[in-house]
C-alpha cells in the first residue's frame, strides 16, 4: 500500500521543479558507435568469472514538465551460455508513480551485423519480490542472443520531481563504466549535495554547459542473497539532494528538527468539545491506561474509513476530489481520512483523555537502516504517535490497516524513533514484537491410501506480521485471484497437489487472523517400495528446500521480524499397514534465539499418527546476523530442514498381502 507520505511534507520545500538540459556531447538518442575491440572481447575485465559484463551504463538526467527523466543506455557483452540465458531477457522494474517509456534494443554480432528488437516485443508483467511485494516490470527478449554478441538497450524512466534522487551504481552483472550526467537546478536557493553509501566515493566533475558528471569504473556485480538486508543497505549507490551548505553537528540537527516537528504538528492534534465527547464515548468505563488507549485505537479503526488503504474501495479519482481534513474534528465529522488523519485523530482523542501524545518520526528498515549520524530528515520516512505510559514509551499506528494494537509495521519495529518535543527531542528504539505475536498455526486431518495418496482437510492461520503480509498480498485481488495465489504456493511445494473447497477468511479484517481452509489431495505423497510406504509426517514442510542453499555468503543475514510456527498433523494410516519405524527427530535450541521440537505419536491402536511441531526464531530481538556467522546460522536451518524432511516407514502386514 502507498500509505507512507514523506514525514517532512509539512514543509514548503517540495514546491519546486528541477530543470535539466542535455549536454551537447550526450544529447542524442542514437545508438553509439561500436568499438571493434569490444566486438572482439573474449573475456570479462572486471570479474574474471563473469558470464556477461556491461561495457557502459550511462544515465542522462533531464526534465519534462513536472517529471524528472532518466535516460538510460546500457551496452553488455555476452561471454557464456549462462550469460545468454540471464541477459537475453530483460526486466525493468518500476513502482508507484514511476513510468518506463521509449524502450529500444538491439543485438550486435561479432561480425558487426545488427538485429533490431521489434517494437511489439515489450510487454508488462508483475514480479513478486520477497515478502510478497508486487512490482510491475517492462519485459522484453533481445533477438538472436548468443555468446560473443553485444546487446544494448535504452529506456526512459520518469520520476516525480523531488529534492532527493537515488542513483544506483551496481547491476547484477559487473560494469566497466557507470556514468551519470546531471545539471544542478540553477535558481534554487540551496545547492546540490552528494552523499555516497556502502563503500563508494564518487567525486563530481564539472562538464560543459554547467553539467556535472559522476563516474565509477570497474563496478563489481550486485548479487541478491536469501534473507539479506534491504538492497540500499548493501548495494553501492549515491543520493543527490538539495540542502543548505552548512556543517551541522547531527545531535544539534536532530534537536532542532524534533522541536520543529513538535511545533508543526501540535496544532494538528487540537482538542475541542466534540473530540472530548468522542474520547469519553470510546473509553467508556475503562480505567487502566492500557485499556483506555486500546479502546481509542479500536474506535479510530471502527469509525473512520481509511482512504489511504488500497482495499478501501475509494478510487484515486475520488481521493483527489476529497476535501482535506484540516483537523481531527474534520476527520471525525466526515468519518473518513488518510492514514495521517487517523493517527492525528488518535493523538487528539488520547490528549482529551489526559495523555500527552508526541509525534515520533521513524525510518523504514525495509528500505535502509536509519543512521542518526546523517543530519538530514530524508530517511525518517514516516510517523507514529508516541505516548509515555509508566516508565516507557508506547507507539501507536491505528492509521495502518491490519497492524494490531501494541505493534507497529515490522518495518518500524526495532527502529530509531525521534520523539518530537518542545524542549528535549530524543531518539528511542521502538520495541520488536516477540515471536509469539506473529504465528503460523497449521492443522491438518489427513488420510493416507495404500498407493501413497494423502487426502484431507487443512487450516492455516496467520497472526501479527504474518497476517499483515498475507492480507496485503490478497486484499486487492478477486476471490479467484486469491485462490490462485494459494494454489501456486502449494504447487511450488507439491506439484501433484489438487485443491478444492477453498475458504479464505478475514482478508480485510483489521483484527482477526488471516485464514486458509481447503481440502487437499496429493497423489504419490508417500513413496511405495514393495511392501513399504515411506512417509514424511511434517506435511506443511513437504517440498520445501533449504533456506540457505549456498556454502558461502557475502551479505549479512536479515530476518524481518521474529516468528513462531505451530503444526498439528493427524494422518490416518491405510488398512493393512503398521508402523515399522516411527522415531521422531530430536529437538534443538539456539541460545534463546530459536527452538525446535517435534512429538510423534501412534494413536488409535496404531491406526493413526499425530505430529506436533513447534519452531520459533528471533527470540531476544535477534534478527540481524553478520556474514561471519553464516556458517553456524546455515547449520541451524539445514538441521531444521533435515528434521522436517524426516521420513517414517509403514510396513504392509502379512494379513493384507
Amino acid at each position: 500500500m502507498n500509505l507512507r507520505l514523506r514525514a517532512a511534507s509539512y514543509s514548503a520545500v517540495f514546491a519546486f521543479a528541477l530543470l535539466f538540459a542535455f549536454p551537447s556531447s550526450v544529447a542524442g538518442q542514437d545508438w553509439k558507435p561500436v568499438d571493434p575491440s569490444h566486438l572482439a572481447m573474449k573475456a570479462p575485465t572486471v570479474e574474471p568469472d563473469a558470464d556477461a559484463e556491461a561495457i557502459l551504463w550511462e544515465v542522462i538526467v533531464n526534465s519534462e514538465d513536472i517529471d524528472v527523466v532518466l535516460s538510460h543506455y546500457i551496452r553488455i557483452k555476452i561471454f557464456t551460455p549462462r550469460g545468454k540465458e540471464n541477459e537475453g531477457t530483460v526486466e525493468i522494474p518500476y513502482l508507484g508513480s514511476i513510468r518506463i517509456k521509449d524502450i529500444a534494443a538491439r543485438t550486435i554480432k561479432p561480425d558487426g551485423s545488427i538485429i533490431e528488437m521489434k517494437k511489439d516485443a515489450v510487454f508488462d508483467k508483475t514480479l513478486v519480490k520477497a515478502g510478497g511485494l508486487k512490482i510491475k516490470a517492462k519485459s522484453f527478449a533481445l533477438p538472436s542472443v548468443e555468446p560473443g554478441v553485444i546487446v544494448e538497450y535504452r529506456w526512459k524512466e520518469f520520476r516525480r520531481v523531488s529534492f532527493y534522487m537515488r542513483f544506483q551504481l551496481q547491476r547484477d552483472i559487473p560494469v566497466q563504466v557507470v556514468k551519470y550526467y546531471i545539471k544542478p537546478y540553477p535558481s534554487f536557493q540551496y545547492g546540490m549535495r552528494l552523499a555516497c553509501f556502502n563503500g563508494v566515493t564518487v567525486p563530481l566533475q564539472k562538464e560543459k554547459n554547467g553539467f556535472v558528471s559522476a563516474t565509477v569504473n570497474n563496478v563489481t556485480a550486485f548479487r541478491e542473497e536469501p534473507r539479506m538486508p534491504p538492497e540500499d543497505q548493501v548495494r553501492r549507490w549515491m543520493l543527490i539532494f538539495y540542502a543548505e551548505d552548512r556543517n551541522i553537528d547531527p545531535k544539534r540537527f536532530w534537536n532542532e528538527h524534533g522541536k520543529r516537528v513538535y511545533d508543526t504538528f501540535k496544532p494538528l492534534m487540537k482538542v475541542n468539545d466534540e473530540i472530548r465527547r468522542a474520547s469519553a464515548e470510546a473509553i467508556g468505563e475503562a480505567s487502566a491506561p492500557e485499556q483506555k488507549l486500546e479502546r481509542l485505537f479500536n474506535y479510530c479503526r471502527a469509525k473512520i474509513k481509511n482512504v489511504s488503504d488500497d482495499a478501501s474501495g475509494v478510487s484515486q479519482e475520488e481521493r483527489e476530489k476529497m476535501k482535506k481534513n484540516n483537523n481531527p474534528s474534520d476527520t471525525l465529522k466526515r468519518g473518513m481520512g488518510t492514514w495521517a488523519d487517523i493517527n492525528l485523530l488518535f493523538a487528539s482523542l488520547a490528549q482529551a483523555a489526559g495523555f500527552d501524545p508526541h509525534l515520533a518520526m521513524l525510518g523504514d528498515r525495509s528500505d535502509t537502516f536509519f543512521d542518526p549520524n546523517f543530519p538530514d530528515d530524508y530517511f525518517l520516512q514516516t510517523f507514529n504517535v508516541a505516548i509515555r505510559v509508566g516508565e516507557g514509551w508506547r507507539f501507536f499506528d491505528p492509521g495502518t490497516p491490519y497492524v494490531q494494537f501494541g505493534m507497529l509495521r515490522w518495518q518500524e519495529e526495532g527502529n530509531h524513533a525521534l520523539i518530537s518535543d518542545p524542549k528535549e527531542p530524543t531518539f528511542v528504539m521502538t520495541p520488536l514484537s516477540p515471536p509469539e505475536k506473529s504465528m503460523e498455526k497449521c492443522t491438518a486431518k489427513l488420510r493416507l491410501s495404500e498407493d501413497g495418496t494423502l487426502e484431507g482437510d487443512v487450516r492455516i492461520e496467520y497472526t501479527g506480521h504474518l497476517a499483515v503480509q498475507h492480507k496485503e498480498i490478497n486484499d486487492e485481488d478477486s476471490p479467484q485471484q486469491r485462490e490462485q495465489t494459494l494454489l501456486d504456493a502449494i504447487k511450488r511445494r507439491m506439484a501433484t497437489a489438487e485443491i478444492s473447497d477453498i475458504r479464505i477468511e478475514n482478508v480485510t479484517d483489521p483484527v482477526k487472523p488471516f485464514v486458509y481452509q481447503f481440502h487437499i489431495r496429493v497423489p504419490d505423497y508417500a513413496q511405495k517400495t514393495g511392501k513399504r510406504l515411506f512417509l514424511q509426517p511434517a506435511f506443511f514442510q513437504k517440498g520445501e528446500g533449504p533456506l540457505f542453499p549456498t556454502s558461502e555468503r557475502k551479505h549479512s543475514i536479515y530476518f524481518h521480524y521474529p516468528w513462531k510456527e505451530e503444526d498439528e498433523v493427524l494422518i490416518e494410516l491405510p488398512k493393512g499397514f503398521t508402523l515399522d519405524n516411527a522415531d521422531a527427530p530430536g529437538p534443538f535450541n539456539v541460545n534463546q534465539v530459536g527452538a525446535y521440537n517435534v512429538k510423534l505419536h501412534s494413536i488409535n491402536d496404531g491406526q493413526a499418527l499425530r505430529l506436533q511441531r513447534s519452531f520459533f526464531f528471533g527470540g531476544g530481538g535477534s534478527i540481524l546476523f553478520p556474514s561471519q556467522s553464516y556458517a553456524s546460522l546455515k547449520k541451524v536451518f539445514d538441521t531444521l530442514h533435515e528434521r522436517d524432511s524426516h521420513t517414517i516407514t509403514l510396513r504392509q502386514t502379512a494379513s493384507n498381502q
